[in-house]
């Protein structure tokens, strides 16, 4: 491809020069006389800046330094530059001894295979034409090969996800592969497939690099001065050629402003990436910090809720209720503590029964309630035999000796002859 690209352009200008040799410099002439509004300087700064991107290609020789023999990558670049003064600048008189300056806009997307239907007819513009898909053909496959050797080193030093090392039967990345595709089809369809907006957002991003590149080679002088190495650039060269790429990335940014926002949509994400990737270790023991914070904060905030709920539930639970037996047997006592245990928010119960005498407790009582008690483990149950006649005023003088309301008072069914209504009780319950 690289043979072929150099015979068609040398093809080109050959056929070229025979026209303008045939045809006079008068377009040329015309040309160079289009008046410039801002100036000769302004003119040259500008298309300077706009030529960086005929230079494009530099920045992927770095990627074959270790597979080429010692010597060779300085005369790679050395050709690599002849190649590029020669043809370039020869082009570009080319195209202004043939094509009108206010022509050239309405052919820009395919100047060169224009410039070649002009010198040589339609043969010459279909073989330029052949040559450039060619060559973009290569510069594809040479994209996604960079790109992919990319990655991967950046993943395996632990600057990207670890998931783009996987790999498919056949040995690829096909992650890496399938993400640059999609990126790349994202740049087009962000620029609309318009080769201008394309073509200014690929220039900054070749200008980012090659100033990088500067700024590397200075960081190798400062940081590590005594590393080997077979060949020094000379600290003027390096920063007249930073200089020299800055001036045309800005002319860019001057030119396209819209083309450098393209550029800033792709760039800060991947530098926010990166930035993630390499500090991942301190945003995560930020974050954990921070989850603790607010962790122990809300401990603090739900310990204090808790300790007033459970305040709340031991006070409600406290409040002690009294049944007043008359010596009910086992069946009626289990019925109150199921009633209790089903219907009252508490959990402790006074048993009380009174009597005149000692001897009219009932024998078994206390043994069921301890029985009970132990049914009901969950209920405190309390047994006392209280000297005295039930009736309203022992109900009184019990609720004022505990502090227990009349309406936590309860008795049992009352038979036909019981002595008081229950309004006269002043509140106490029925279980039934």
């Amino acid at each position: 491809i690289f043979i072929t690209n150099l015979v068609s352009l040398a093809l080109l200008i050959l056929v070229g020069l025979k026209h303008v040799i045939f045809n006079g410099l008068g377009t040329l002439a015309a040309n160079m006389q289009t008046p410039n509004e801002n100036g000769i300087v302004v003119a040259l700064f500008f298309g300077f800046s706009a030529a960086m991107l005929g230079i494009s290609g530099f920045e992927s020789s770095a990627n074959f330094v270790e597979e080429q023999s010692e010597g060779v990558f300085p005369k790679t670049l050395r050709n690599m530059w002849i190649a590029v003064s020669v043809i370039n600048p020869g082009i570009a008189l080319l195209a202004l001894s043939l094509i009108p300056l206010g022509q050239i806009p309405q052919h820009q997307e395919a100047l060169l295979a224009h410039m070649g239907g002009v010198a040589g007819g339609t043969w010459l513009s279909k073989i330029i034409s052949i040559d450039a898909t060619l060559v973009l053909s290569g510069a594809v496959l040479t994209s996604f090969i960079g790109v992919t050797g990319l990655v991967r080193r950046m993943t395996l030093d632990r600057c990207l996800p670890q998931f783009l090392l996987k790999m498919n039967r056949k040995g690829t990345n096909h992650r890496i592969i399938i993400a640059f595709f999609l990126l790349t089809v994202s740049v087009l369809l962000l620029t609309r497939g318009k080769l201008a907006a394309l073509a200014g957002v690929y220039t900054i991003s070749f200008l980012a690099v090659m100033a990088l590149f500067g700024l590397g080679n200075i960081l190798l002088k400062v940081k590590r001065g005594s590393l080997p190495r077979p060949l020094r650039a000379a600290w003027p060269a390096v920063l007249a050629g930073i200089s020299a790429v800055i001036l045309g990335l800005i002319g860019n940014i001057i030119m396209n402003p819209a083309y450098w926002v393209v550029f800033l949509e792709y760039f800060l994400p991947a530098v926010l990436i990166i930035s993630i990737m390499l500090g991942r270790i301190s945003i995560l023991k930020a974050s954990l910090y921070i989850i603790q914070t607010v962790s122990l904060s809300i401990a603090r905030l739900t310990g204090n809720v808790s300790k007033s709920i459970l305040a709340r539930i031991d006070e409600i639970s406290s409040q002690q209720i009294v049944f007043f037996t008359r010596g009910d047997n086992i069946a009626n006592l289990n019925n109150v503590m199921l009633y209790v245990k089903n219907n009252e928010h508490t959990n402790r119960i006074k048993v009380v029964i009174a009597v005149k005498d000692d001897s009219e407790v009932p024998p078994n009582l206390e043994k069921d309630l301890k029985m009970l008690d132990q049914a009901y483990p969950e209920i405190d149950i309390e047994f006392l035999v209280v000297k005295g006649e039930f009736g309203p005023k022992l109900i009184s003088d019990l609720s004022k000796k505990w502090s227990i309301p009349t309406n936590f008072m309860f008795i049992g069914s009352p038979g036909d002859h019981f002595l008081y209504g229950l309004a006269d009780l002043g509140g106490v319950r029925l279980i039934i």
